[in-house]
């Protein structure tokens, strides 16, 4: 019986290496990004400003992912920014994932910029397995111009712990019987699926590495951490049953959110960023043909305080505009005047789109009727693009797109005739 093997493969600095890349070959660009302190960063104007993806010169003045643009130019006054450009990432994730295929038939894709590859008895085809690694991450270098980490293990847990060690452009090994020498003497923050408010706990509990996770009580962990705390002490001692799983599992909730570009102060306005958000909500749950139940609304307020609101619904639906009344009475029931930055649609209890609707004594809506309009309009914006119709209520609406949420516009393509390439 052949040894499980199973690789974990992480593109370094994912978004900000495919950018380099790209100005390098294809805009004439002669300075790679990845050389200098720089990062991928939101607009700051339009309130997305985050740092997306860092550098590793950037790493040094400790430019964290996630951190406000604001917070990391304090940092580092010289850290060169550029727009996101998700287009550019989606291709480059399809190309990345088609090599991984060429080497198995079981690749799961774990993000954009990751995936997990079942390599088990394919030792004859394409080496011991460091030396597969070697071929796949040299491979994807010469092929596609950016660098990966390869992680490999007898365990998913493992290999992606592995591939997380020193960076760029390396292979690393954490098989079970590595566990104590190459993992327990790492930072117990170091372990997945321990976060900072779990760090904190242990720490107080004196445990400062995941070998002391690992060696402690799991009775007292689960006393203070619950649930989490057999997991995460499972996880220390490298138990992980999971395998690869090249089929994605159905989904068991939808949702988009969207920053707005200003503070919202009137209902009326509320209601439109409800509407869009509805709108591309509806139109996933439509193309992926489910159906939702519950329905909530969430919202972050200027002081960054967040409120939520959740309902479930007569009938499972996927109907655009009885999404959006049913959010609209949320949002009324929710809504104290607080000034808005942020707002989430959110939907969960999932069914296939398959089920008839249970009519009712008085409700003389035609469901049909609105079922068939939706459709109409998933084909024409499929067709013509999602501006080729819109709700009037848009209409010169120039601060607000009527269709957001998840990755929005200005993120998904970048005019490079406006950007400085070097």
């Amino acid at each position: 019986m052949s040894r499980t093997v199973i690789f974990h493969i992480d593109v370094n600095s994912a978004f900000l290496s495919w950018e380099a890349v790209y100005r390098i070959r294809h805009l004439g660009g002669t300075l790679d990004l990845r050389t200098v302190p720089s990062a991928v960063g939101g607009d700051i104007s339009k309130r997305h400003g985050i740092i997306l993806a860092k550098s590793i010169p950037a790493k040094k003045f400790k430019v964290k992912t996630g951190e406000p643009v604001v917070d990391a130019l304090r940092k580092c006054p010289e850290l060169r920014l550029v727009p996101p450009n998700y287009e550019l990432y989606e291709k480059n994730s399809r190309a990345f994932m088609d090599i991984l295929k060429n080497y198995s038939d079981k690749v799961e894709q774990y993000s954009i910029d990751e995936a997990f590859i079942d390599m088990s008895g394919t030792q004859s085809l394409f080496g011991k397995p460091v030396v597969a690694a070697h071929t796949i991450k040299d491979q994807i270098y010469h092929t596609l111009g950016f660098t990966v980490n390869v992680g490999v293990s007898d365990k998913k847990l493992l290999a992606k712990m592995a591939s997380d060690f020193e960076k760029p452009n390396l292979v690393h090994t954490l098989f079970s019987n590595e566990i104590a020498e190459k993992m327990w003497p790492l930072p117990v923050r170091d372990l997945f699926f321990v976060g900072s408010a779990s760090e904190k706990k242990l720490h107080s509990l004196g445990i400062q590495t995941i070998g002391d996770l690992a060696h402690a009580d799991v009775d007292m962990l689960k006393a203070h951490l619950k649930k989490h705390g057999e997991v995460i002490w499972n996880f220390a001692n490298g138990r992980d049953a999971s395998g690869v799983e090249p089929e994605p599992e159905d989904n068991k909730c939808y949702g988009n959110s969207t920053t707005i570009a200003f503070d919202v102060e009137d209902a009326p306005t509320a209601k439109k960023v409800l509407l869009s958000l509805a709108e591309s909500v509806g139109q996933r749950l439509r193309r992926e043909h489910v159906r939702i139940e519950v329905l909530s609304v969430s919202i972050r307020f200027n002081d960054f305080t967040d409120a939520s609101h959740q309902c479930v619904l007569e009938a499972a639906t996927n109907i655009t505009k009885e999404i959006y009344t049913a959010a609209c009475k949320l949002f009324d029931e929710l809504w104290d005047g607080t000034p808005i930055r942020h707002m989430g649609l959110h939907t969960t209890r999932v069914s296939k789109d398959d089920a008839a609707r249970q009519l009712t004594l008085f409700d003389h809506t035609d469901y049909e009727k609105l079922e068939k309009l939706d459709q109409a309009v998933d084909r024409i914006r499929k067709r013509f693009g999602a501006d080729a119709i819109m709700r009037a209520s848009f209409l010169n609406q120039d601060n607000m797109d009527h269709i957001s949420g998840g990755i929005s516009r200005e993120k998904r393509a970048v005019d490079y005739h406006k950007e400085r390439v070097d």
